[in-house]
């Protein structure tokens, strides 16, 4: 099974909300909405990766010192098996701008969010990420 590495954002604001965005139209998970990033291109980094990506989807620029890792999620879809390895982030420049057609953006309360509007392989980050961020 061909294996899908990516690096995925867990942007914290000044309030404690994490920034989610929304799947595109036309996208495999349409409207579902998950931790911004993408794809670990070969010869890139997992942080050089995810700064790319967040440059190109949400047109701020992160440090590479301000990545903080996480965990890590590996899950199997039903065509590759998905290895998510998450950062966390509070400092940016930049106003966040979608640039790849996103349904949108929002910023959310951990306690609060309901993981069944995210995909099945973020869903797991989110009890996670309340046993760390109390």
């Amino acid at each position: 099974m061909k294996i899908v590495w990516v690096s995925a954002l867990v942007l914290e604001n000044e309030k404690s909300e994490i920034l989610l965005t929304q799947r595109p139209m036309g996208k495999e998970m349409a409207g579902l909405w998950e931790f911004p990033g993408g794809k670990i291109e070969s010869g890139e980094s997992p942080e050089e990766a995810l700064i790319r990506e967040i440059k190109e989807e949400l047109n701020i620029t992160l440090n590479k010192n301000s990545l903080v890792p996480l965990t890590f999620v590996s899950h199997s879809y039903p065509t590759f098996q998905l290895v998510m390895l998450t950062f966390h982030c509070k400092q940016w420049q930049g106003e966040i701008q979608l640039m790849e057609q996103q349904g949108g953006f929002q910023w959310v309360n951990l306690q609060t969010l309901d993981p069944a509007i995210l995909p099945t392989a973020d869903q797991p980050l989110i009890e996670f990420l309340r046993s760390v961020f109390v």
